[in-house]
């Protein structure tokens, strides 16, 4: 009798469906929303400890899936198949539905955005671990995830039955007409994606570009900061800053210079001989320099022209002007121990005598 009992309270129809399939989409929900939680952090432990402190390209993007895995879709996974023992009216089944596919699409977003980071990170993890890298990171990461949202979203009206084709024409008509207005934002941001990619300077190089030059502090999505010699802020339209020729002075392993020595003509033929080795012993005394040449260069208007070029093994600006102030020193000092003197610019006064006319 009790069984029977039982029996029929479990045909009881409660909201078009029997006690027993209520009870059957219950347990359903409960053994699914318990499974998946514990499943994620089994998995999330023996990551951990099959990494230890070797991390591997494969078993980190998997660690960041993992990660990514929120509540909301396993509550959304436990409805759907608890769904399944039940008999739904057609209007709640439609909202159900409706309300799993955005949980789904959601947490297929989170998904593609953590492998999305995963991968940029992996490709330039040396530039995240020192500053100049985070800025082109981070407009890569900007751009991608904007991409992958999009297409989550299209995807999304696409399960809901909503025909994308026009909407994908309205927005790429819409799209023309807010591209012509907004062009110049348009310009920086794309302009950003080829910095970030190409990597002609990052944060701290000295760059000179057109009539400006300055230290890039910082690598947005419209501008460029560069902080100018005497101090002010210089920004700058990434759009703008590609158009110029760039010169990246940070990016120079060594520095070449030159300079030039006049004396007289007045000047022994024997001294003037001597000048060029007289300036190499000069230069290759100096540390960090590779001497080039040194030339008797050419008869100036006024004096001998010498020119020499050697090469500052170190990019640093000061550096190589305190190697040049040295190399001057020198040479000012084996001049006068040689009694050669420096041409500087000088007045001649002639006077000329004219016989006095005959009477």
């Amino acid at each position: 009798m009790e069984i029977d009992s039982l029996r029929e309270l479990g045909q009881a129809v409660y909201f078009d469906n029997t006690l027993m399939a209520w009870g059957r989409a219950l347990v359903s929900f409960a053994v699914w929303f318990t499974a998946l939680p514990i499943a994620r952090a089994f998995i999330a432990r023996r990551l951990k400890k099959r990494m230890g402190d070797r991390p591997i390209g494969a078993l980190l993007m998997l660690r960041s899936l993992i990660e990514a895995t929120t509540r909301v879709f396993m509550v959304a996974v436990a409805t759907w198949l608890a769904m399944r023992w039940l008999e739904i009216p057609e209007r709640l089944d439609r909202i159900l539905t409706t309300a799993i596919l955005v949980a789904v699409w959601f947490q297929i977003g989170l998904w593609l955005s953590a492998a999305v980071r995963h991968l940029i990170d992996a490709r330039r993890g040396h530039e995240i671990a020192q500053a100049e890298g985070a800025a082109s990171v981070n407009i890569l990461r900007f751009v991608s995830l904007l991409i992958v949202w999009t297409i989550a979203f299209l995807m999304l009206l696409t399960n809901l039955g909503v025909e994308i084709m026009p909407l994908v024409a309205g927005l790429g008509i819409g799209g023309v007409a807010i591209a012509l207005a907004v062009q110049n934002v348009l310009g920086d941001l794309f302009a950003s994606l080829s910095i970030a990619l190409d990597k002609p300077f990052r944060i701290g190089d000295f760059i000179i570009t057109g009539q400006e030059m300055g230290a890039v502090e910082r690598i947005g999505i419209k501008s460029t900061h560069l902080r100018s010699l005497s101090g002010e802020l210089i920004v700058m339209p990434n759009g703008e800053l590609l158009k110029s020729r760039l010169r990246n002075y940070t990016n120079m392993w060594e520095r070449r210079m030159t300079f030039q020595v006049s004396i007289p003509y007045e000047t022994e033929r024997a001294r003037v001989a001597e000048v060029p080795a007289i300036i190499e012993q000069a230069i290759r005394a100096q540390p960090k320099t590779r001497f080039d040449r040194a030339h008797f260069a050419s008869l100036g208007a006024s004096s001998l022209v010498y020119e020499a070029v050697y090469f500052v093994l170190d990019a640093g600006y000061n550096l190589s002007m305190d190697i040049q102030q040295a190399i001057n020193l020198a040479l000012i000092d084996e001049f006068a121990r040689r009694g050669i003197e420096f041409a500087y610019p000088t007045t001649k006064q002639l006077r000329v005598s004219l016989p006095a006319p005959a009477e």
